[in-house]
């Protein structure tokens, strides 16, 4: 498998340059300038892109910056129906994760186009064949990430299908603007008021909490590792308005703005990352870094009153997010 890994690289004049791998659709570094003008590599990554694909790696699980579908997020039961059909999936405990055992991280992608000049971009492509992890239906998906003159990573999925399937694509990006150690020191803000209620095995309830006056509520900017930070594994509201999050180190200066079409995203903050070969030998200490899944609800098949995650013949799924970099 190897020997079909291919790697795009994509520079802007500004100096911002992503590097992107069709195993996975992965986006395995984003070398971003620091307030000294250095490049920092602000998403954790391995050394070899060959290595996404070895044993060492995927045995941990972790999606280090994958594309995750086609359903990113937990289903609860390990079955969904769709228009009266029932339909089971791989799962473990009856929990069915980032699409199951072989999910779209794991996939050797078309590479269709790659752009370069202003606002270069590489589309990338798959299918996923009716029946594939217990989904109905023939799923086209691409990817596209693009990088803008103003320093904006753009990650955009699109997907069609020809029988009505659940559709809930991410990038499971693991950020760190200092590019090692621990993102305790980083500032974090998240548009929210409310957070999905989850149980033991972090299914959702069907209940949205109110996150105001609890460790949930980060609508101010302020320290990551303040008091109350216990780590987030956890589904955030997202709430009106462009701006959706932001990161912030005062090390490197590097501030990071997130924006998307999508209501929810899942923050998660690893308390150690393992270890692995990681990009230019750095390492990690406690809580290495943060993700922003950005996505519909986990387990929206199964609850009514969650937005809707069927994709229906001849509509399209979109889901774009955009991550912007700049300097304090």
């Amino acid at each position: 498998m190897t020997e079909q890994i291919k790697v795009i690289q994509l520079v802007n004049s500004k100096g911002l340059t992503i590097r992107v791998s069709n195993f996975g659709a992965t986006l395995i570094s984003v070398e971003v300038p620091t307030k000294n003008n250095e490049l920092v590599n602000v998403v954790a990554g391995l050394e070899k892109p060959s290595d996404y694909a070895e044993d060492f790696y995927l045995e941990n699980g972790l999606y280090l910056s994958s594309s995750v579908g086609r359903y990113a997020g937990r289903i609860s039961k390990g079955k969904f129906s769709v228009e009266g059909k029932e339909y089971p999936v791989f799962n473990v405990d009856g929990v069915h994760l980032h699409g199951g055992k072989v999910g779209f991280d794991r996939k050797i992608w078309a590479v269709d186009e790659v752009t370069e000049g202003k606002n270069p971009k590489v589309v990338l492509s798959c299918v996923s064949n009716g029946g594939e992890e217990g989904y109905p239906g023939n799923l086209k998906v691409k990817a596209i990430y693009e990088l803008t003159e103003e320093n904006e990573v753009k990650i955009s999925y699109k997907a069609t299908t020809d029988k009505a399937t659940p559709v809930n694509l991410t990038n499971h990006a693991y950020y760190n603007l200092n590019g090692k150690d621990s993102v305790l020191d980083h500032k974090l803000m998240i548009n929210t008021s409310h957070f999905l209620d989850v149980d033991s095995q972090l299914i959702p309830s069907g209940k949205l909490n109110a996150s105001k006056g609890t460790r949930f509520d980060r609508n101010e900017l302020e320290i990551l590792g303040r008091e109350d930070f216990t780590g987030f594994d956890d589904t955030f509201v997202l709430g009106e308005g462009g701006l959706k999050a932001e990161l912030s180190s005062e090390k490197t200066g590097i501030k990071m703005e997130v924006y998307t079409n999508q209501p929810a995203s899942v923050v998660y903050t690893p308390v150690q990352l393992p270890n692995l070969p990681y990009k230019n030998g750095v390492t990690y200490s406690k809580f290495s870094a943060i993700c922003f899944e950005t996505q519909n609800f986990p387990d929206a098949p199964n609850h009514d009153n969650f937005p809707n995650s069927i994709l229906q013949p001849g509509e399209e799924y979109s889901n774009e997010s955009v991550f912007k970099f700049s300097l304090l």
